[in-house]
C-alpha cells in the first residue's frame, strides 16, 4: 500500500499542473510552446531497441488489454484474475542457463530485468489503466514519466489487482511497483539506467473442485459457483520480491567517433519468499475424509517457507568500429543463496537446509549492424565448478518496411531450477534433494513479417529435460515429485498470422501447430491453437470517436492438459484427462476519444450454449459468461 499512495501523491501532483495551466489559460495568459512530435515520447528497453508512447486503437490493442499488459495468445488464464496460466505454446518459454528459483505458477506476472523499459519524453506522460474484475476488485496500473532535463528521466508506477473470484478460496491480491531513472552526462560519456521494483502476489489456493459432475451436469444450483465444493477452503500461497538493478558504461575516448572504447558495468540483487500456508490439512470429499497432498508432520497450520536471493555482476569492455560493429568481451559473477530454517533427517535420508554457489563465466558479443542487416552473436561458458554455457546467434534482415525476417539458434547448458533440486515442506512426501544434470536444449527459430502473411517456425531439441509428475495411486490425491526424462524430446511448431480487410471490415486471424516427437508423454502441448477476430471500425461523431467492435474465437484441440498444484504453484504432467474442444467466443466494443481508449467485452458469452465441459487444468473450470468493462488513459501535459 505504501506504494500505490506514493504512486496517488505524483499523479495529483501532476494533475495540478495540468489544472494551473487550464487556469493560467482561462486567464488568457499567452503561452507559445511548440507541439512535441511522437518521436520525442520514447520508450527504451534495457537492449536499446526504442519504440514510442502510443495511443492508437487496433486489434493489438485489444489483445494486450489483460492482467499481463501484453497479447496472452497460447496462455490460457484461470477462472479468477490473478491466478496463474496454462501454457499452451511451449514455443513462449524462455531459457536461461543460470538457475531460477522456480515456483513457475507464480512468475507470469512477475516483472523481470527485461520487462522493465526507461523513457525519454519532452513533456510529462501519465497513463492509467483501468478494469473490472470478476468479483468485489479492480484491476489498476498508474504510470508517470517525466524528464527533469534531456538528461534525466524517472518514471514511478504501481500495477494493483483485487479480486475475490467466483469460487471459493479463490481471491487475488497482487501488486507490482517500479522506479526507473535514466542518466546521460553533457557529453554523452556515461549513460545509467537504474530501477527498483517491489511485487508481491497472494492467491487463495482452492485445489480445484472436488467433483466435476455438479459442475457439468448443468443443474441451475450450481450456477452460483460457489456452491461447489472445492478441496482446500482455507490454503493460501503468496510470493514476494525485491530487486534493485543498473547498468551503466563509461565511453574511454573523450569524442565519439569511428572507432569507439567503452567500460561495461550491469549489477542485480534480487531477494525472494514464498509461503505456502494451510490451516486445515484433511479436506471432505463426498463426506469421506481425505488428505490431498499426503500425510503431514503436523495436523494443522502448515506454513512452509522458502527463501532466496542473488546478485549478479557482468563488467565488460566494447570495441565499437562504425565499419565491423560492436565486439564486447565480459566476465560473469552469479551468486545465490536459496534457503530454509532446519536440516530435515529423514528415513530416506537428509535434506539440507540450503544451496548456494558461486558461478563465474567469461564470454564474448558480437554486434552488427549494417544496411539491411542487424545481427547479435553472444557466447559465455562457466569458469567455476558448475559446468554451463549459452550459444545465442540472432539474424535480422529487414527488405523494407514491410518486410523484415529474422533468423535466431540458441543451444544452452541449463542448470536446474532450485525447486527441482530441493524443497522442505510439512507435508512428508513434499521434501526432497536431489543432484539434477543439467538441461540440454537445442532451439532454431525462423520467422517472417511480410505484406502478406506472418509466419513462424521452431525447431527445439530438448535432452534431461525437468518436470513434476504426480506419484499419488489415489485419484483424489497430489503428490508430485521432479523427475528428469533422459532421452530425447522434439518439438515443432508452425505459426501462421494474417489479417483480412475489406470496406471497414477486418478478419484477423492467428493459427498455430504444435507437434513433440518423444518416446514418453512428457512434454505436452495441444496440435491446434488457434484465434480469429472478426470486426468492424469506424469513426463517428465528426471524426472524434474511433469504434471498434466485433468477435473473437478461441479454440485448442484436446490434449493431456497439465495440471497445477498449490502446495509448489507448479504445473505438472497428468495422463489420465484430455482437456479442450471446446470454443471461447467473445464480443466487444472498443472505443478511442483523443486519448483515452475505452474497452467492453462479453467474455465467454457462449460458456451457456456450449455446455459446462471447459476446463483449464483437470479440476479447474475456464471462466463464466461476464461481461467487464474499463479504460486506458493517456496524460500529455
Amino acid at each position: 500500500m505504501k506504494y500505490l499512495f506514493t504512486v496517488l501523491f505524483l499523479l495529483i501532483f501532476s494533475v495540478g499542473f495540468s489544472q494551473d495551466d487550464q487556469s493560467d489559460a482561462a486567464k488568457n495568459i499567452p503561452k507559445k510552446q511548440p507541439k512535441a512530435a511522437f518521436d520525442q515520447y520514447r520508450i527504451i528497453s534495457l537492449q536499446k531497441d526504442t519504440t514510442y508512447v502510443d495511443t492508437s486503437l487496433t486489434i493489438k490493442k485489444e489483445y494486450e488489454y489483460n492482467y499481463l499488459r501484453k497479447d496472452i495468445f497460447g496462455l490460457l488464464p484461470f477462472a479468477n484474475e490473478g491466478q496463474t496460466y496454462t501454457v499452451l505454446d511451449f514455443g513462449l518459454k524462455n531459457f536461461t542457463s543460470f538457475p531460477e528459483i522456480g515456483f513457475s505458477g507464480k512468475q507470469f506476472n512477475y516483472l523481470g530485468v527485461n520487462d522493465i523499459n526507461y523513457y525519454s519524453v519532452a513533456t510529462p506522460v501519465t497513463e492509467l489503466y483501468f478494469k473490472t474484475v470478476m468479483e468485489q476488485g479492480q484491476s489498476v496500473d498508474a504510470f508517470i514519466t517525466v524528464n527533469t532535463s534531456e538528461r534525466f528521466n524517472m518514471s514511478i508506477a504501481f500495477k494493483g489487482l483485487r479480486s475475490l473470484g467466483k469460487y471459493i478460496n479463490q481471491l487475488s491480491s497482487t501488486g507490482n511497483f517500479r522506479f526507473t531513472s535514466s542518466y546521460n552526462t553533457l557529453n554523452k560519456r556515461y549513460y545509467l539506467n537504474f530501477h527498483f521494483t517491489g511485487q508481491d502476489f497472494l492467491n487463495g489456493e482452492n485445489g480445484g473442485i472436488s467433483s466435476i459432475e455438479d459442475f457439468e451436469s448443468g443443474d441451475g444450483a450450481f450456477a452460483n459457483r460457489a456452491r461447489l465444493d472445492v478441496y482446500l477452503k482455507d490454503a493460501k500461497s503468496f510470493m514476494k520480491g525485491k530487486r534493485y538493478f543498473f547498468d551503466h558504461n563509461f565511453r574511454i575516448n573523450s569524442k565519439n567517433g569511428g572507432n569507439n572504447l567503452f567500460l561495461t558495468h550491469q549489477f542485480n540483487y534480487e531477494t525472494k519468499f514464498f509461503e505456502y500456508y494451510q490451516k486445515t490439512v484433511p479436506s471432505t470429499v463426498n463426506n469421506a475424509i481425505i488428505y490431498r497432498f499426503g500425510d503431514s508432520y503436523v495436523t494443522s497450520g502448515i506454513n512452509d517457507h522458502t527463501r532466496y536471493n542473488r546478485m549478479y555482476n557482468k563488467v565488460g569492455a566494447i570495441y565499437e568500429n562504425s565499419l565491423l560493429g560492436k565486439f564486447q568481451f565480459f566476465v560473469e559473477d552469479f551468486r545465490y543463496n536459496y534457503y530454509y530454517d532446519k536440516i530435515l533427517i529423514l528415513d530416506s535420508g537428509t535434506i539440507p537446509s540450503s544451496l548456494n554457489d558461486k558461478i563465474n563465466t567469461i564470454g564474448g558479443q558480437y554486434d552488427y549492424r549494417k544496411n539491411k542487416w542487424n545481427g547479435t552473436f553472444t557466447y559465455s561458458n562457466s569458469i567455476s565448478n558448475q559446468p554451463m554455457s549459452n550459444f545465442d546467434a540472432k539474424l535480422n534482415y529487414k527488405l523494407n518496411d514491410k518486410n523484415e525476417f529474422v533468423f535466431q539458434y540458441q543451444m544452452l547448458n541449463k542448470i536446474p531450477d532450485h525447486i527441482y533440486n530441493l524443497y522442505q515442506s510439512s507435508f512428508v512426501n513434499y521434501n526432497w534433494y536431489n543432484d539434477f544434470k543439467n538441461e540440454k536444449i537445442n532451439n532454431i527459430e525462423a520467422t517472417a513479417k511480410t505484406q502478406w502473411l506472418n509466419a513462424s517456425l521452431q525447431l527445439s531439441s530438448i535432452k534431461d529435460h525437468l518436470y513434476f509428475s504426480n506419484d499419488a495411486t489415489d485419484s483424489q490425491q497430489q503428490i508430485i515429485s521432479p523427475k528428469q526424462y533422459y532421452k530425447a524430446i522434439n518439438y515443432l511448431s508452425v505459426k501462421v498470422s494474417r489479417e483480412f480487410k475489406w470496406w471497414k471490415l477486418a478478419l484477423d486471424n492467428t493459427v498455430l501447430y504444435q507437434k513433440v516427437d518423444q518416446e514418453n508423454d512428457v512434454l505436452n502441448v495441444p496440435q491446434i491453437v488457434t484465434r480469429n477476430s472478426l470486426y468492424f471500425t469506424n469513426y463517428f461523431f465528426k471524426k472524434a470517436m474511433y469504434l471498434q467492435t466485433g468477435f473473437i474465437f478461441n479454440y485448442f484441440t484436446k490434449f493431456y492438459i497439465n495440471d497445477y498444484n498449490p502446495v509448489t504453484t507448479e504445473a505438472f504432467v497428468q495422463n489420465q484427462r484430455k482437456v479442450g474442444d471446446f470454443p471461447m467466443l467473445d464480443f466487444f466494443i472498443n472505443a478511442r476519444i483523443r486519448q483515452t481508449r475505452i474497452f467492453l467485452k462479453a467474455e465467454h458469452f457462449n460458456s451457456k450454449m456450449t455446455g459446462n465441459n471447459f476446463y483449464t487444468a483437470p479440476n479447474y473450470p475456464y471462466r463464466d459468461f461476464m461481461i467487464r468493462f474499463g479504460l486506458v488513459w493517456n496524460f500529455f501535459q
